[in-house]
């Protein structure tokens, strides 16, 4: 199995460099905001463990409402962000990125404070990482070369097996034979291909055992000090909740034309938001601590699939900023942006709540995950208002949802099962 990895890359772009970096992202792409896989600057279609990358300026969004706390926002500059889901370590990725398409990285990040072109950008790239607080994965050991393979093999069937009414019992079993040996005769030709999963490295399995253990080793540690303090953090939370200032404007109507504009440009979409977290000791240990609790679910249970109850995401990540003065939120996901937001509130509002009612403005809650995104209308200005647009953004297996993905691997599964009953090889047929 070759598990998935993540990569981020931020850093300040340049006074007076912003609009330059925007007309330069903008010729990367076929459409707006859908990035050409072999543009010049960064040709994502050569990189085979790349899954999704996406190029997006990360402005000062919604910072000054820090001052309905009595907080003086901080100033901060536009930051270009890199960022890439891949097969296998990270590290990796970044060293072929940079070896492949090392000209054009450098004509992006010319365009922020500190690059020198002639420098090492390997270790540039490094120094302007920043790691995800929570990172979440559909299905873990899923490669792009699997998906691709799989994808091949179902349009290969889908066109041989026949479209005639079976028969007799044993049909299905017949036409399955048939179909098995042909697979069999196309990848001895080198016109399918059906590769074996890599050995998973030690040292994932090591560090992730670690991470299994050591988190709730030290919940447990800090069980009895909790335990004591739970009256002061309740009262602590019910003080807030009760009073901290709800900002729920509609955007406005030229930014969400922005948004819309960028969407729908496949089955798949992109989404960007970010926003400040709530000022305080308080708020900033929560989001903290339950961004924590997230990637551990999403690390050890969450890997079949399932992110709760929602399966339209394919990828997603929570990254705590400036010293976790703003959180930054990155997700791709099947269907539509309504569905999307339909689907979070009707499934997991109390999931966002959790995290996303430390943001500032967020809908009122009650007892952190009442309430607040099941306010339909409220939550979905909020969201809409801390979306940012993303400029550039690559899908490697465009057309295909995650719903054809988990088809397209039961067909696999069936095609190389030994055995099967009349029932399970109609089952399997229907697939095709």
């Amino acid at each position: 199995m070759t598990p998935q990895s993540e990569l981020l890359v931020i850093a300040p772009i340049a006074d007076g460099r912003e609009s330059d970096l925007r007309a330069l992202l903008d010729t990367m792409n076929t459409a707006p905001g859908l990035a050409d896989p072999e543009n010049a600057l960064l040709p994502f279609g050569r990189f085979e463990r790349l899954h999704f990358a996406r190029l997006v300026v990360l402005e000062d969004t919604h910072m000054a409402d820090l001052r309905l706390y009595g907080a003086q926002p901080p100033r901060l500059a536009p930051r270009l962000a890199f960022l890439v889901d891949c097969d296998g370590p990270s590290e990796a990725l970044l060293s072929d990125l940079c070896a492949i398409a090392g000209d054009g990285l450098c004509r992006l990040f010319s365009h922020c404070e500190g690059f020198d072109p002639a420098g090492d950008l390997l270790d540039w790239m490094r120094r302007h990482r920043v790691p995800a607080s929570a990172n979440y994965v559909n299905w873990v050991g899923r490669t792009v070369r699997q998906v691709r393979e799989e994808s091949a093999l179902q349009r290969a069937l889908s066109a041989r097996v026949p479209r005639t009414a079976l028969t007799s019992p044993g049909d299905a079993q017949r036409v399955r034979r048939e179909l098995v040996d042909y697979v069999g005769a196309e990848v001895r030709a080198g016109r399918l291909a059906l590769s074996s999963p890599e050995a998973t490295l030690v040292g994932w399995w090591v560090s992730n055992l670690i991470h299994a253990v050591l988190v709730p080793l030290l919940g447990l540690i800090a069980l009895p000090l909790l335990i004591v303090a739970s009256p002061v953090l309740v009262y602590q939370l019910r003080r807030r909740e009760l009073t901290d200032p709800e900002v729920c404007p509609p955007p406005s109507p030229k930014a969400l034309a922005e948004l819309r504009h960028l969407e729908d440009r496949d089955l798949t979409n992109q989404f960007t938001a970010i926003g400040p977290v709530k000022p305080g000791l308080f708020r900033r240990w929560l989001v903290t601590v339950l961004l924590v609790l997230i990637d551990y679910g999403c690390r050890h249970f969450f890997t079949r699939g399932y992110l709760a109850r929602v399966q339209t995401i394919h990828f997603a990540r929570w990254v705590l900023l400036d010293g976790g003065v703003r959180v930054l939120f990155l997700s791709n996901y099947d269907g539509s942006h309504e569905a999307y937001m339909d689907d979070f509130i009707n499934k997991v509002a109390w999931g966002l709540n959790l995290i996303f009612s430390n943001g500032v403005g967020w809908p009122r809650t009650d007892w952190l995950i009442k309430r607040g995104a099941r306010r339909e209308l409220c939550f979905k200005k909020y969201q809409r208002g801390h979306q940012i647009p993303t400029q550039v953004w690559y899908k490697a297996y465009p057309g295909l949802t995650l719903v054809d993905l988990a088809r397209n691997r039961r067909i696999r599964e069936g095609l190389e099962q030994a055995e099967m009953t009349d029932a399970q090889a109609l089952a399997w047929l229907r697939l095709l």
